[in-house]
């Protein structure tokens, strides 16, 4: 009976030991490490020169009028681009239709900035234009002298001093056909404006050399 008593304790003693092994080897899911999500890649703004963004809108536009013609094109400073090198975050450009008479300004954005246009090419509404607009089209094939080009002249001609001694200085692009001396003109601005500049070149956009100087 002895024998029989402790057979039957080691048996329920060994059939515990099994218990407490298979309890402690099974996973739990609260003691699984659990992996941190991924954090969103931040998406970098798209620095264009302004030919290549005047590309992109001219499609656009051509898309909304087959005749539309350019007339005025500009870049834009933000807290993403000084303007240094001939590029921007934003430009814009407006077009012309002759047949309508209207126009609409164009934007091509390449910004991150939520107060800025969305990444991409947009049209604004269309526009009733005056008598002075027909004077002012050109055509797009006139445009062979990229901003970083003219940026580079400029730089040449007296512009560099200025990025010396403010390496901030804030640079501006406009772009405009000239009808007195027929010619399509960048004109390079340090400064936010034309009136504020420090200084501004003008170089011939169709053979990148340089003008006059301007204040």
């Amino acid at each position: 009976m002895k024998g029989i008593r402790w057979t039957g304790v080691l048996s329920i003693f060994a059939s515990s030991l099994l218990m407490i092994a298979c309890s402690s080897s099974a996973p739990t899911g609260s003691t699984q490490p659990q992996s941190a999500p991924a954090a969103p890649a931040k998406k970098e703004p798209v620095l264009y020169t302004g030919k290549s963004c005047f590309s992109m809108m001219a499609g656009m536009a051509s898309r909304w009028a087959p005749d539309a013609q350019p007339f005025h094109m500009e870049s834009e400073l933000n807290e993403e681009s000084n303007g240094h090198d001939g590029k921007a975050t934003v430009w814009r450009a407006m077009f012309a239709s002759p047949t309508r008479r209207t126009y609409k300004v164009f934007t091509c954005s390449g910004s991150r900035l939520p107060n800025e246009p969305a990444t991409g090419v947009t049209a604004g509404a269309e526009t009733t234009y005056g008598p002075t607009v027909p004077s002012l089209m050109f055509q797009a094939f006139l445009l062979s002298s990229d901003s970083d080009q003219a940026y580079t002249v400029a730089q040449e001609k007296g512009g560099a001093k200025l990025i010396e001694k403010n390496p901030q200085q804030p640079v501006a692009y406009t772009l405009d056909w000239n009808p007195k001396e027929k010619m399509l003109l960048w004109v390079v601005i340090y400064g936010t404006s034309a009136k504020d500049s420090k200084g501004m070149g003008v170089i011939d956009a169709g053979s990148g050399r340089f003008l006059h100087a301007a204040k």
